[in-house]
């Protein structure tokens, strides 16, 4: 006979048979009974519960999860509020590809169309913003609906899924079994006309560039990147979530980040080239009516998705498949090492070499501030390849975007499709927490920093080894550049007056700031020999940020 349990067991079974190892979140009386399991630990290997301080961070850290590993992060929440704070969270990651599985707390059945406390149209509200949004009216099919939500979250393209469960139905009664953990679907490669095609016009290309977008750098994606230019010498181009796919020997291919404004290297080698390869490629980083204006060429499009097709973006030739498989089977086209003639060899070569001289910090004339290229150098010469890298948005975004190398997929983490503020520091702490014994940088402006601070309470809760570094000029400075540009002037924008040592040793952290006594290198130094989280307040020197956005420079002077 069947063994009767509550709904929130069913549903902690559930997790635990996916292998959830996280549940990130809010208290509060509609999810109390699930929060009870995860905290007393009633049930053996349930997830651990780390109670945040907003549960829009809560949806960060699950979104983090999901980006890092690739299976979905899970984040729970009360009704209400609770629900509708997870709104910028789930977004986000459904915009950038980041599988995670939201639960809502929602009044009785019974009250669903009631004018009652905290009632709000739970699925309703969040549909426009996951994959999935479904309200569960039957005990009975809780463990069914979290399997489903986890399958849709984790498929290609991946985002959030949201399930709102009654109170009644989190305490009512489950008879039915548990559902096991759900195989991926198994994606095929394309036919093999359309490989041989795809490999006929790499060799026929005078100059093909890849441009690696977020769905790439997934770690079995990126290796067999990787193996297909051992093989096949051609330029590659990332996206911001694309950081990581050139690994250090194969550096030579690597020719920066595109994204934002249309004034990179990358941008140059994407308008010159004759054919430009899609990996992974995602609009919603780098629109096509940026990179693709004003060229002539071909282009192939290889994903797991259907390509967004527009005015801007029709590709030539378009794959679809399982992206690592068919770049294995892609490689096995050449039966030899393909290098591109002298001519295009030597222009790549002058460009490289640019490029590297884009990254040296000028001499500085002010003592009392830090260039970001020095900040980056800084911080570059003293990251391992496998260490996690978390960047907000804001003007340090494209700086570290632009500038700070990263040789492992999924290592330097950006928000590039929705550039939500607030996301380093619950990014970082969900890192950390998966490796606990490893430093994780986190990077932000003091504008977003201020979005998400609060977390350095978890932060220093579970002693997680972090160093936040604040890049501090009292604005939000990547309005105020743009303002500037465009209008002469920037209204709105100046926040300032924190003392950011000072408020994170109120909060139990180490604090430590940039000034004529400390360098950024001692600083950094102390960071990394101290255990539990450490904020660094940097002085930055933004005077040069109206150079970001300027106009693409000329073809001509290569």
């Amino acid at each position: 006979m069947p063994t009767e349990k509550s709904g929130a067991e069913a549903l902690v079974q559930t997790m635990i048979n996916h292998g959830v190892k996280f549940v990130f979140g809010l208290p509060g009386a509609k999810v109390d009974k699930l929060f009870d399991i995860l905290e007393q630990k009633n049930i053996k290997d349930a997830p651990q519960l780390i109670i945040t301080r907003h549960e829009q961070n809560a949806a960060f850290m699950a979104g983090a999860i999901g980006r890092i590993t690739g299976n979905p992060g899970v984040v729970a929440v009360t009704s209400g509020p609770g629900v509708a704070n997870l709104a910028t969270g789930l977004v986000t990651a459904t915009s950038e590809g980041d599988p995670i599985v939201a639960i809502g707390g929602q009044v009785t059945r019974d009250d669903l169309v009631r004018r009652s406390h905290q009632s709000i149209a739970n699925k309703e509200l969040l549909s426009p913003l996951t994959k999935m949004s479904a309200e569960i009216e039957e005990p009975n099919n809780l463990s069914e609906t979290f399997a489903n939500a986890y399958q849709m979250a984790k498929a290609p393209k991946s985002g959030a899924s949201f399930i709102s469960i009654p109170q009644d139905v989190m305490d009512g009664k489950v008879t039915r079994p548990e559902i096991k953990s759900v195989h991926d679907v198994a994606q095929g490669i394309p036919a093999h006309a359309q490989l041989k095609e795809f490999a006929d016009r790499i060799k026929n290309a005078k100059m093909p560039v890849i441009l690696a977008g977020m769905r790439a750098s997934e770690p079995r994606v990126a290796f067999a990147m990787r193996n297909l230019l051992k093989k096949v010498n051609i330029p590659v181009v990332e996206t911001f979530q694309g950081a990581g796919i050139i690994s250090h020997d194969l550096i030579d291919n690597f020719y920066g980040r595109v994204g934002l404004f249309r004034n990179q290297t990358g941008d140059i080698l994407l308008n010159k080239s004759d054919l430009v390869i899609t990996i992974g490629y995602d609009p919603i980083e780098y629109e096509a009516r940026n990179w693709n204006r004003d060229r002539e060429g071909s282009i192939i499009n290889l994903d797991n998705i259907l390509p967004e097709i527009s005015t801007d973006y029709q590709p030539d030739l378009i794959l679809r498949g399982d992206l690592a498989d068919t770049l294995d089977t892609l490689t096995d086209q050449f039966t030899e090492q393909f290098n591109l003639s002298a001519d295009t060899t030597s222009y790549l070569n002058k460009v490289r070499e640019d490029h590297k001289l884009k990254d040296l910090p000028p001499v500085s004339d002010d003592e009392n501030l830090v260039h970001p290229l020095t900040v980056i150098k800084e911080l570059q010469e003293r990251v391992a390849d496998d260490t996690t890298v978390t960047v907000d948005v804001g003007s340090n975004y494209i700086w570290m975007a632009r500038h700070f190398k990263s040789y492992e997929p999924r290592k330097l983490l950006f928000s590039n499709g929705m550039q939500t503020l607030g996301v380093s520091l619950p990014w970082a702490i969900s890192a950390a927490l998966l490796n606990p014994k490893e430093k994780v940088i986190s990077v932000s402006g003091d504008a977003g920093f201020m979005f998400s601070s609060a977390e350095l309470a978890t932060a220093v809760q579970h002693k997680l080894n972090i160093i936040h570094l604040v890049w501090n000029d009292g604005y939000y400075d990547m309005v105020k550049f743009q303002a500037e540009a465009k209008y002469g002037k920037a209204s709105g924008v100046k926040v300032g007056g924190v003392d950011f040592a000072k408020y994170a040793e109120s909060f139990g952290a180490k604090g430590i700031t940039v000034d004529k006594d400390h360098d950024i290198a001692s600083a950094l130094d102390e960071a990394f020999k101290t255990d539990g989280p450490v904020v660094i307040d940097i002085p930055i020197d933004y005077r040069n940020n109206s150079e970001l956005n300027k106009q693409m420079i000329a073809d001509s002077f290569y």
